[in-house]
């Protein structure tokens, strides 16, 4: 007695679920990933072979080559507090919604003088207009106040962590006396310790690092 022979039939997966689940999570991997910002003010720092990548919860001071001092932000420090702070101990006389518009602004960078009309102007200013923040007057140096605000915030903290915030960024063109002026007012408020920003490069092959590279923990 022969077999029974048992049909063949092809094998039928209905993918529409699986394409569903796919583009949800395509969804929301998109909407969910923090896109750098576009820099808001061009510089060209100089070349290091560190591959150390920049915190984003960072505050950041940026030196242009025409000697311009600028102030960032970045995302959860204590913006606000801050503003509220060199409003109070400099007497700035910015009301709240002032104050607001200037924590919405992404880059600080005109005399404290200013800063009120700067958020009352009805077209915002852009960094390459602005005067940026005054430091070549010893006497009259304004990165002194807001790294005092800055210290004010965050007091009470731990200081080694609020030194791995402040980065600085300056263009490889820009004048040692004016990155000076930068230090003083960090070592001012009993800041000793900062990060600079520098363009990536590869370690040079036959040099002592490329040799001897340093190891992560050291």
């Amino acid at each position: 007695m022969g077999r029974a022979k048992i049909p063949r039939k092809s094998t039928n997966i209905d993918m529409t679920a699986m394409c569903d689940v796919a583009f949800l999570l395509l969804s929301f991997f998109i909407l969910a990933t923090k896109q750098k910002p576009p820099e808001a003010v061009t510089v060209a720092p100089p070349s290091s072979v560190s591959s150390k990548a920049a915190p984003e919860k960072s505050i950041l001071i940026t030196l242009n080559k025409e000697g311009k001092v600028f102030l960032m932000f970045g995302q959860d420090t204590k913006k606000d507090d801050v503003i509220k702070d060199i409003n109070t101990t400099r007497g700035l006389g910015l009301t709240d919604q002032e104050m607001a518009r200037l924590g919405k602004m992404t880059v600080i960078g005109m005399p404290l003088n200013k800063l009120k009309s700067l958020v009352n102007m009805s077209t915002p200013l852009p960094p390459e207009k602005m005067e940026g923040i005054p430091i070549k007057d010893s006497t009259n140096n304004e990165m002194v106040d807001w790294v005092r605000s800055i210290t004010n915030a965050y007091k009470g903290g731990d200081q080694k962590q609020l030194e791995k915030m402040i980065l600085l960024k300056g263009d490889g063109d820009a004048l040692y006396p004016d990155f000076k002026s930068i230090k003083y007012a960090l070592k001012k408020n009993s800041l000793f310790k900062f990060q600079i920003v520098t363009s990536s490069e590869t370690i040079p092959p036959g040099s002592e690092l490329y040799n001897h590279p340093i190891k992560k923990d050291e």
